[in-house]
């Protein structure tokens, strides 16, 4: 079985990555790479902003919202059909068309 790499933006909206791995323990490292690589970039914004921002209060702010923008963002590794196989779908039903020969149906009266 081949696995994917899917982001969760803000833990919630699925990105696909187009990255497939063959073991699952492959997808897991490169998801922990992902992990780090949000964990570095907030690590070098918070750096910054330290540096930058004068009033305690306004960087206390900034950094809780930076800390939502970059560390909500997770992956996860789902099973990936591939191209080796068809995908399972259900079998999808046409609609019957109404016969000509059967009368329109006709609201009740109302009382």
């Amino acid at each position: 079985m081949k696995w994917m790499l899917v982001v969760l933006v803000g833990g919630v909206s699925p990105v696909n990555t187009d990255l497939v791995f063959d073991k699952f323990t492959d997808c897991l490292v490169a998801e922990e790479q992902m992990r780090q690589h949000y964990s570095d970039a907030f690590d070098a914004w918070d750096r910054m902003a330290a540096a930058r921002i004068d009033r305690r209060r306004d960087y206390k702010k900034a950094r809780e919202v930076e800390a939502k923008r970059l560390l909500s963002n997770v992956g996860t590794c789902v099973p990936h059909g591939g191209g080796d196989r068809q995908p399972v779908t259900a079998p999808q039903q046409q609609p019957s068309a109404p016969s000509a020969q059967q009368p329109a149906a006709t609201p009740s009266p109302r009382t």
